[in-house]
């Protein structure tokens, strides 16, 4: 028997026992899994940091495996978990804004809600029954009714004129490297082959973009794209976030000269 991947990623931090909860409600639904704890310390509601570990990994994995995320997971009363199917895959979550973080589109006709004939089912009793029908093979109509209404967020955007990007700190890693919210494709498409200074604080610009941390000395600072190809700042065996003094949702411009 094929053994299907479900990936969790969630806001319930590694002191209580919520990951715990939802891997047994799972278990109990399809016994044969293979959980991958992706992160379980998202900042507490934070969707905009847990659509980008989502965007960040599932590529990685193989057709039919399923992504849950469960951030923000009670943000309405009548709270919805939604199921889809999207580049061969299968992503559960609460209908709060997170996939459409996550996911540049989808097709929101084919976006389910997750029905569980009982009397105020709990969120781990809903996540267990999307994933237990999935991984049985039943189609992905079988999880309930289409969704009425799919709940958009707008993530923030890099500000651009034709010499300048002012882009903004997304995200600090456990590495306390400092993301940005440009993608390599957009900023090479406004970059247009031209010299760059990317500046932060009052610290001389950086101006070439590295392939690797060990392309400058260890402790200088510089610029590359990251494993998901965005813009991030970092020290060689260095901690740029606390020692640049950089702090998430900052501005950081980038001139194009």
């Amino acid at each position: 028997m094929q053994i299907r991947a479900v990936t969790l990623i969630s806001d319930f931090g590694i002191q209580d026992h919520y990951t715990a909860l939802l891997k047994g409600a799972i278990l109990s639904q399809h016994s044969t899994l293979q959980f991958i704890d992706v992160s379980h310390q998202v900042a507490t509601h934070d969707i905009r940091q847990a659509a980008y570990f989502l965007k960040a990994i599932y590529r990685q994995y193989p057709p039919g495996t399923i992504h849950v995320t469960a951030v923000n997971n009670f943000y309405t009363k009548n709270f919805e978990i939604i199921c889809f199917e999207h580049k061969e895959q299968f992503f559960i979550g609460p209908n709060n804004g997170i996939f459409s973080l996550a996911f540049d589109s989808l097709d929101e006709t084919a976006i389910y809600k997750i029905f569980l004939d009982e009397e105020a089912p709990s969120l781990f009793e809903l996540i267990a029954h999307g994933v237990g029908l999935i991984s049985k093979g039943l189609s992905i109509t079988e999880v309930g009714p289409p969704l009425n209404y799919f709940d958009k967020k707008l993530d923030i955007q890099p500000v651009t004129t034709d010499n300048e990007v002012r882009a903004t700190i997304t995200h600090i890693d456990k590495y306390e490297n400092v993301i940005l919210n440009v993608h390599k494709e957009f900023f090479e498409h406004i970059r247009k082959n031209r010299p760059i200074e990317i500046y932060f604080k009052h610290t001389n610009p950086v101006t070439t973009i590295s392939e690797n941390y060990s392309d400058v000395p260890i402790g200088e600072v510089m610029c590359l794209f990251n494993s998901v190809n965005y813009l991030e700042i970092a020290i060689n065996l260095g901690r740029a976030a606390s020692q640049l003094d950089l702090q998430k949702d900052e501005t950081i411009q980038i001139k194009f000269l």
